[in-house]
């Protein structure tokens, strides 16, 4: 089949798509689609593109680059048939749709409780009954806490979260930590591991039975980069 051919029907209505996070995480996304033989249009690495769609070497397959915390919603509802997203994303939506057969192994970071310093030095959270946080994670945050039995108010922030706190918004936050030089930095401590966090594949169900070889040839591809690694 010629390029021009191939881009056809990459775009056609049978086409495999793959949802990609931006941000963070797509640094170490990239390396491991090379080593698993997926090639993404140049256009791709261009920053100056307004394109979030992109043909790849592989017949049938196309890209699509959307928000990190979207790319569940989008293979859950069936507009892309497989992506990487984060377990964070995975615990908060829950969908039931949605099969993660692979832990990729990067991203790796945690979702954490943590509060000023200066009531982290005498704060005791097992007496805690009532608790406000601000955080983007509302479902896995009072979760969390109704397993110790206590309520939690939860605010929900799209990001910034550690002004909360200083602005008297929140007195604790939920959010991802990697390294904590952030929370750090804002004179927050992290005072409890909610759940360690890594990068998954995700595969819509359906299309997984629509689409057995295909997607199962992807999955494999993929496999098999993640025990090279």
């Amino acid at each position: 089949m010629s390029g021009s051919s191939r881009r056809a029907a990459t775009r056609g209505a049978d086409a495999i798509i793959l949802a990609l996070p931006k941000g963070r995480i797509l640094p170490e996304v990239m390396p491991l689609l090379a080593r698993a033989g997926i090639e993404v249009e140049p256009d791709f690495d261009n920053e100056r593109s307004r394109k979030l769609r992109f043909d790849t070497n592989i017949e049938g397959l196309t890209v699509v680059r959307v928000r990190s915390f979207d790319v569940a919603t989008f293979v859950a509802f069936g507009a892309a048939h497989l992506g990487i997203a984060g377990s964070d994303v995975l615990m908060e939506f829950d969908y039931p749709e949605l099969y993660a057969p692979i832990d990729l192994g990067v991203g790796r970071c945690r979702i954490a409780v943590a509060e000023p310093n200066e009531l982290a030095a005498s704060d005791d959270p097992s007496r805690w009954s009532h608790v406000r946080v601000a955080t983007k994670y509302p479902e896995t945050a009072r979760r969390h806490f109704a397993e110790r039995g206590v309520q939690a108010e939860c605010i929900v922030l799209s990001g910034a979260m550690e002004l909360a706190p200083q602005l008297g918004l929140c007195t604790r936050i939920v959010d991802l930590v990697q390294t904590g030089a952030t929370l750090k930095a804002n004179g927050l401590a992290e005072i409890e591991t909610i759940a360690e966090v890594s990068s998954r594949l995700v595969v819509n169900r359906t299309a997984l039975k629509l689409h057995p070889e295909a997607i199962g040839d992807l999955v494999s591809r993929i496999q098999e980069a993640v025990d090279a690694a």
